[in-house]
């Protein structure tokens, strides 16, 4: 393992500018936004008053970050004492993402300067409030986790002393945050089950919800580590993303065994035969993006090879993807008559500078901050 000090810095190169080019042009469209309104940059009308922001910046983004309580858990939980290695990356990624969510939302919400507003005026019957109440909380957990890396960076011994004593507490509120919030996502769309297509609408779409958040945490652990390999060129730990991903079978398993099990019990499983697009995207998912990767992973020779398991990785992130798109827009039926909804470009302009702006900040930490280290005894929040 190549500690964080000797990390090979390469220089400015053309994917820097690109980047920056994409935040400065997020950073723009938000502005008009800000100055024009919601209607000036997105095709979001009385039917869809949700769309491209909310499906993918908010509830693909809070399952993408799941990375961060999954491995926290695992290694201060579970005596998986031997991932602590890929800790620290899973942290940065899961605290940027949240805070692209909440950044995300700011773009969103029709009066962004209230956002502030559920931590005085309580709705207690809201799932929105419990979401937004865990989400906030969750990504202070995040921020005290990824703090000891500031802290050894300035030698900071006595904060960052604290913050070991206290990893444990951390581990237990985040990953008892995490499953409210995963799950209550999913909880959002339960109460449409006049709007949201049968195959696809169930009471256990909070379960659902947070098994794939659990699924999909290890493999963005792994998409991260191949690529900040590459990018750092620093060794890749093959043989621990190997360990963690066999996770993801099983967790794979549970969730195929929830949705056909589901099916069987409100007596609709005849709803598989009817070919259509909701239909059509529910056996893509489970075909592709589930029974797939879940043999792949389940192989020891793939587990074993870095473009085996970033393939099956990308697998398993294209099938929550997917998933939640169907929920959150596609498989939801709106009037004859509704107006339909397309994203404006500027839209995916806003989310493709988000997503620059969270590759961004992670080069800057690890040019920066002590993010790939070594495992030592002892250290704090690793």
């Amino acid at each position: 393992m190549i500690g964080g000090n000797a990390l090979r810095r390469p220089p400015i190169s053309p994917a820097v500018v690109v980047l920056g080019g994409l935040i400065v042009l997020g950073v723009v469209v938000a502005m008009i936004r800000y100055v024009s309104g919601l209607g000036a940059i997105s095709n979001l009308n009385d039917n869809y008053g949700w769309g491209l922001w909310i499906t993918f910046d908010l509830l693909c983004g809070v399952a993408l970050a799941a990375g961060a309580f999954v491995t926290a858990s695992m290694v201060y939980l579970f005596g998986g004492e031997r991932y602590r290695p890929l800790l620290r990356p899973a942290i940065l990624t899961g605290f940027l993402g949240y805070l692209l969510v909440i950044l995300a939302l700011l773009v969103d919400l029709g009066r962004p300067e209230r956002i502030w507003y559920l931590i005085i005026f309580w709705n207690h019957h809201s799932v929105m409030f419990e979401v937004g109440w865990c989400v906030m909380l969750y990504t202070a957990v995040l921020a005290l986790e990824f703090s000891p890396m500031v802290f050894e960076r300035f030698g900071m011994e006595a904060p960052r002393r604290l913050i070991h004593a206290l990893i444990i507490p951390l581990a237990i509120a985040g990953a008892t945050l995490s499953t409210l919030h995963q799950s209550s996502l999913g909880s959002l769309y339960v109460i449409l089950p006049d709007q949201l297509d049968k195959i696809w609408h169930t009471p256990l779409l909070p379960l659902m919800f947070w098994l794939t958040a659990v699924a999909v945490g290890p493999a963005m652990v792994i998409l991260e580590s191949t690529i900040s390999s590459r990018v750092f060129r620093r060794g890749l730990e093959l043989d621990l993303l190997g360990g963690l991903a066999k996770v993801i079978p099983f967790v794979l398993a549970a969730y195929i065994a929830v949705k056909i099990g589901d099916l069987a019990g409100s007596g609709e499983l005849s709803l598989l035969t009817e070919w259509n697009l909701e239909s059509g995207l529910w056996w893509l998912e489970i075909m592709g993006f589930v029974l797939l990767p879940m043999v792949l992973f389940s192989l020891p020779a793939v587990r074993q090879s870095s473009v085996g398991l970033l393939f099956s990785a990308l697998l398993v992130i294209s099938g929550v993807i997917l998933s939640r798109f169907a929920v959150s827009l596609i498989a939801i039926g709106r009037p004859e008559f509704a107006a339909s909804y397309v994203p404006h470009p500027l839209e995916f302009a806003v989310t493709i500078g988000m997503i620059a702006a969270g590759v961004a900040a992670f080069g800057l930490v690890a040019r920066y901050l002590p993010l790939f280290t070594e495992q030592v005894a002892g250290s704090a929040a690793e």
